[in-house]
């Protein structure tokens, strides 16, 4: 089964996604239309995502009554839909956390052509090759639409959840449309799929615009004709996100794992080691060659018995013949880390005589890394704690953000990382000198965004 990458463009021009919402674990929305559909028999839905969790941790992203909506298959991440009795799974893998999908869910059980009645397209293109197919009846009453409760982030039950991002969700009831209504490809890369301002659209009786603009109210629908919000159950406005389909940011990688790999949750911005005796190490989707970048780690806490000298942040080279075993975490390539044994950088498997300070519970440590220089610099707290660190010859021509837990005596920590769409609350919202990203502290670099990563080429 072949595996589709996502969409995203390091393009800056054209229509901008300013927001996004961040779901994973318990959190959902739900909405009943108010009334009776425009066509109970047409309809399309299409949403962007960027995608989290893995196997058992992803499932639902829509829903409505009992037989209709889409989620990632636990088992074999292949995309099903299902309405009006019809169903299509398909052999495309979904396997892509670094970027954006953008999914058109087509209905139009009146359409004489039984493989017409639902359609499915993956980043402008039609998806034609199906695991399993089974058609709707022709003139069947379709499911999305309809008077039943909808759910966005999970099941009917709900029992089952969404472990990613969502943004410009467009339901528009009535119309059978292409994607050519909701994106475009880029004309300078015409390969790149990116969306399109769809403020223009007829949503019908039952149609709804999601933008997710307002962290107060995350539901607020009012660009379709519902007149009622959806409601959001465990969301709060840190869910409100900047990392979209038009500028996406780095998350750390589940993909790409160790050993022993940590436990993955909030969009892959937190990162929790649960086990002692364990050496796991991640690291982030973006790496970099040129350019000076910035991000924050927060130290959020510890269920077990270990201190912060137990975990460590900082950069590694991803050399994908050397990735994140036990007997290579700390020799792989130019592995630079701060925080290891009270404040000392550990330096390709060499650990420095230096003490350069510790952190508590709830610290904020800053990374800037300037790959045109080759150097590195630490913060806690927005206080300098190691001023422009020699890179080794690997890292200074490749590096990409890590975190590391290489005593593996740190069961129960958690860290949250920063690239400049944070999941927790911020005191105070910094921006880069671009006006990308919000951090704690004036950032010494720029936020790693692919808006920053096109102005670097």
């Amino acid at each position: 089964m072949a595996t589709v990458l996502g969409a995203n463009t390091l393009s800056s021009g054209g229509y901008q996604v300013d927001n996004s919402v961040r779901l994973f674990s318990n959190t959902l929305m739900t909405m009943t239309p108010s009334g009776a559909p425009t066509n109970a028999d047409i309809s399309t839905l299409s949403f962007w995502t960027k995608l989290a969790g893995l196997g058992t941790e992803r499932s639902p992203i829509f829903a409505a009554g009992n037989g209709g909506g889409v989620h990632f298959r636990a088992d074999t991440d292949q995309v099903d839909f299902y309405n009006g009795g019809g169903s299509l799974r398909t052999t495309q893998q979904f396997k892509d956390v670094s970027a954006w999908y953008h999914i058109v869910l087509r209905t139009d059980t009146t359409d004489g052509t039984a493989n017409d009645r639902l359609r499915v397209y993956v980043n402008g293109t039609q998806v034609t090759d199906f695991a399993q197919r089974t058609n709707p009846d022709q003139n069947a009453n379709t499911h999305l639409g309809s008077a039943a409760e909808h759910h966005i982030g999970c099941n009917n039950d709900p029992a089952n959840f969404f472990n990613g991002y969502l943004a410009e969700v467009c339901f528009i009831d009535g119309l059978s449309l292409g994607p050519d209504s909701f994106g475009e490809f880029d004309e300078d890369s015409p390969t790149i799929w990116k969306p399109i301002n769809v403020s223009g659209l007829t949503y019908g009786n039952n149609g709804f615009y999601l933008e997710f603009k307002s962290g107060g109210n995350l539901g607020d629908e009012d660009k379709g004709t519902q007149t009622a919000d959806w409601s959001e159950t465990n969301l709060t406005a840190v869910d409100q996100s900047t990392d979209t389909c038009t500028n996406n940011f780095c998350t750390m990688n589940p993909v790409l794992g160790a050993l022993y790999t940590p436990t993955f949750s909030e969009g892959n911005l937190q990162v929790t080691q649960s086990t002692d005796n364990q050496h796991a190490v991640t690291h982030g989707t973006f790496a970099v060659t040129k350019g000076v970048w910035y991000w924050e780690v927060k130290y959020i806490g510890n269920t077990g018995t270990s201190g912060p000298s137990d975990r460590a942040v900082g950069i590694q080279v991803p050399n994908v013949t050397n990735v994140f075993t036990q007997a290579n975490y700390n020799t792989a390539g130019s592995i630079l880390y701060y925080g290891y044994d009270g404040g000392e950088i550990f330096d390709e498997g060499t650990s420095t005589t230096a003490d350069y300070g510790t952190y508590s519970q709830n610290s904020i440590l800053g990374i800037s890394l300037d790959m045109d220089n080759s150097v590195i610099s630490f913060y806690i707290n927005g206080n300098e704690v190691v001023d422009n660190y020699a890179l080794g010859s690997n890292a200074s021509v490749i590096a990409t953000p890590a975190v590391t837990w290489p005593n593996g005596t740190a069961s129960g920590t958690e860290m949250g990382m920063n690239f400049g769409s944070p999941f927790y609350a911020l005191s105070s919202a910094v921006a880069d000198a671009n006006g990308h990203g919000a951090f704690e502290y004036t950032p010494v670099g720029f936020a790693l965004c692919t808006k920053n990563l096109a102005e670097f080429g």
